[in-house]
């Protein structure tokens, strides 16, 4: 009887190992002094940051949705991982929480570790941009769960904020102005209706598209607006973060009871690959489906739009007035 070890089936602990290790000086770039010790104990370790009379501790997960898929069948792999990051930390900025530090989970068939080393060289630099650490993750190796290339992402950010902040109601109000903060693109939401447009009607990825290969427009990887947020967090009553259910889903979460977001239609400023896709939908998904242009929202008393515009490299795209909480186009 022929006995098997772990690697017959499937699972090589040494390309694992050799992962680790070549690791350890990629992620080191986000450590900070909070972080306590290094990557390959069973958890990371951040000091809770001083300064805070009350500190709340806020947590958000999410992954790339299948956006992935098109970064698999491309080869394109270096951007995923920012993707990552900014889905996560830019929900945990709508709860005025700072990002302290980040955990990655990467789940794959058969373990490549160059493929592997590429996505997480992805997950730092969107760590460095989020300003957060790198302070772990896990790397699973799962035979007849995925096939040939594929591999899943999945993303925990953890941040920091003040309970009376957490806490208090809405600050927003009927008077406001909505500031738009310009997406980078499609970011990480839309991208089964976008993949399908593509096939229903052949749409090559290497077609011509602006001067460059669609494809490298649709995996542009998703803006992160973490210094923006600490740079105006002062003059900002609220956020919302554009991601799937567009600005009809997302704006309302950050409405008090009995306030209106009337968005003006003509100051929307759309990317053009969304001039592009948006012919192929119904009128009603695009501003539920996709974030047409815009990656956040900010909402400002009134006396504060042109400056906080200004600094966020916004613009202004609409009010809030009283009435049903809810968003409606003007």
């Amino acid at each position: 009887m022929k006995k098997l070890n772990y690697k017959d089936s499937g699972v090589d602990i040494a390309q694992g190992n050799a992962l680790v290790e070549n690791l350890k000086g990629l992620v080191k770039q986000t450590f900070n002094a909070n972080v306590l010790g290094g990557i390959g104990s069973f958890s990371g370790a951040f000091l809770l940051p001083c300064g805070y009379q009350e500190p709340v501790l806020l947590a958000a997960t999410d992954g790339v949705g299948t956006k992935l898929k098109l970064a698999i069948d491309s080869g394109i792999l270096n951007s995923v991982g920012i993707d990552l990051v900014a889905m996560c930390v830019n929900d945990l900025i709508c709860n005025f929480a700072t990002p302290l530090f980040f955990l990655d989970y990467y789940a794959t068939g058969k373990l490549n570790k160059e493929v592997a080393l590429e996505v997480i060289s992805g997950i730092v630099k969107g760590c460095l941009e989020a300003e957060c650490a790198l302070i772990g993750g896990e790397t699973a190796e799962m035979p007849n769960m995925y096939q040939a290339k594929d591999f899943d992402l999945a993303g925990f950010a953890v941040g920091i904020a003040e309970r009376a902040i957490v806490q208090r109601e809405s600050q927003a109000k009927a008077g406001d102005i909505l500031i738009a903060l310009p997406s980078s693109g499609i970011h990480s939401n839309g991208y089964s209706l976008v993949r399908k447009i593509l096939s229903e009607h052949k749409i090559a990825l290497d077609s011509l598209f602006e001067g460059k290969p669609l494809i490298e427009t649709l995996l542009t990887p998703t803006k992160i607006y973490v210094k923006t947020f600490k740079k105006l967090q002062n003059d900002i009553k609220a956020l919302a973060h554009i991601t799937g259910g567009g600005l009809i889903e997302n704006l309302p979460r950050a409405l008090p009871q009995n306030v209106n977001a009337r968005i003006f239609t003509k100051n929307i400023q759309p990317l053009p690959i969304f001039e592009m896709l948006c012919p192929y939908i119904e009128e009603e998904d695009k501003y539920r489906t996709f974030n047409m242009g815009i990656g956040m929202v900010l909402i400002v008393e009134s006396s504060k739009a042109d400056s906080v515009a200004k600094e966020s490299g916004g613009y202004i795209l609409g009010e809030l007035i009283k009435g049903e909480k809810a968003v409606n186009f003007a």
